[in-house]
């Protein structure tokens, strides 16, 4: 058993980790900047923008639980942790000023550790983690502006990913309970725009690349671009990042316009797997989110993306619709998912239900008389999916947009 101040580091070709004390641990990337951080029972991450979030367990006391500060219209009636299950993550945003502060914490304990170290550890510390003063990391917010627009979201496998803006914004843009591209209109970067933009963020993460296994083209839709139009794109990714495969959302009402053969090609060009946002199986309720496609269309694309060669990651909501649709959403995403020729490799996404204020899903909501499900309700039939999922040999997993983090 190690002591109370034995230093524990870890170094591996693509981060490096060290241990001062048992409830302390930091990771850097291979640049030196910082990338995770725990101390005290909160776990600290870093963006590539520099923000900072902090999460903890909520602490259970004789009122119920804190309710999360992202999220604080708590949905839980008694506020209780039902036994059996973890208390939720509180997660909170850092200021600016709070996130010099824990960057300052961070070099200091690099320094005081420093006389302890030696050979590769001592190296990489000296000349990689060292040179990241608070106001070099805080700089890091005005470097990643000029390379990239914000990145909204991602799916959970491809939070390490490299992301390549293909194109900024989604080409529908009109679902009525997402917010995720609202700040932006579609556009498409030229190929001489998206290798400056290959070269830009190759420069931007450096040796940082190193932890990235993938590439994900962006942004919410841009395997729906003509293929004249995404060869060239998708020959530029190959090109710059041979090794790794490539990964995207697409969309059913667009995707279908693809025959197996153009699916086929960008298999060939490391095309790997392509999310897709189902949301429902329940025909009535994607007309009611403002969703385009249809139960059947989206067999008949999932038929051809298989033929094709290609994985695919299905991507469901929990919760949409409220109680009023609560059976008959189940009944028909299951349904429909029971139809698709899913296997190793493929995913079912099972992503909670969180109503975004002001959007438009809230209102028509509120006109429909939808009553929403409690969290607790949520969790409950989350679970009762992956068990129905999990039984047909089907990989599923939880996809809670409040974890992103890039």
């Amino acid at each position: 058993m190690s002591s109370p101040n034995e230093l524990l580091a870890s170094v591996k070709p693509a981060f490096t980790n060290i241990s001062p004390a048992r409830d302390v641990v930091a990771s850097f990337d291979r640049e030196g900047r910082l990338f995770s951080y725990v101390a005290g029972g909160r776990t600290y991450r870093r963006t590539l923008a520099s923000d900072v979030e902090v999460r903890e367990r909520a602490v259970e006391g004789p009122f119920g639980r804190k309710p999360s500060e992202r999220n604080p219209a708590e949905r839980n009636p008694s506020g209780r942790t039902p036994p059996g299950r973890k208390p939720p993550r509180v997660r909170r945003r850092l200021s600016r000023d709070e996130a010099y502060r824990l960057f300052a914490e961070v070099l200091q304990a690099v320094e005081d550790v420093l006389p302890r170290t030696d050979g590769e550890l001592r190296r990489r510390l000296e000349e990689e983690v060292l040179r990241w003063t608070p106001e070099a990391l805080l700089a890091e917010a005005e470097r990643f502006a000029a390379v990239y627009k914000p990145i909204s979201i991602l799916p959970p496998d491809q939070y390490l990913t490299v992301v390549l803006q293909a194109t900024e914004g989604c080409t529908w843009n009109k679902c009525t309970f997402c917010t995720f591209y609202q700040d932006r209109p579609f556009r498409v970067k030229s190929p001489d725009e998206f290798r400056r933009h290959i070269a830009d963020v190759k420069a931007f993460l450096g040796r940082g690349l190193l932890m990235r296994k993938s590439v994900f083209l962006g942004d919410g839709n841009a395997l729906a671009l003509a293929q004249r139009r995404l060869l060239p794109i998708m020959e530029a990714a190959r090109a710059a990042f041979p090794a790794m495969p490539i990964y995207s959302f697409i969309d059913v009402y667009t995707g279908e316009r693809k025959s197996v053969a153009d699916w086929r090609a960008l298999a060939e060009l490391g095309l790997h797997r392509v999310y897709i946002g189902m949301e429902t199986g329940l025909d009535e309720l994607l007309a009611l989110i403002n969703k385009p496609g249809s139960r059947d269309e989206l067999v008949d694309f999932v038929l051809r993306l298989k033929a094709a060669g290609l994985q695919v990651g299905l991507i469901a909501m929990i919760g949409i619709g409220g109680h009023q649709y609560r059976e008959a959403h189940a009944a028909a995403t299951l349904e429909t998912l029971a139809r698709l020729p899913l296997g190793e490799g493929d995913i079912v996404y099972l992503s909670p239900f969180i109503e975004q204020p002001g959007s438009g899903y809230a209102a028509l909501r509120q006109s429909r008389g939808l009553t929403p499900m409690s969290e607790d309700e949520i969790e409950a039939e989350l679970d009762r999916w992956a068990r129905h999922i999990r039984s047909r040999g089907v990989k599923a997993a939880r996809y809670d947009i409040r974890e992103f983090m890039y």
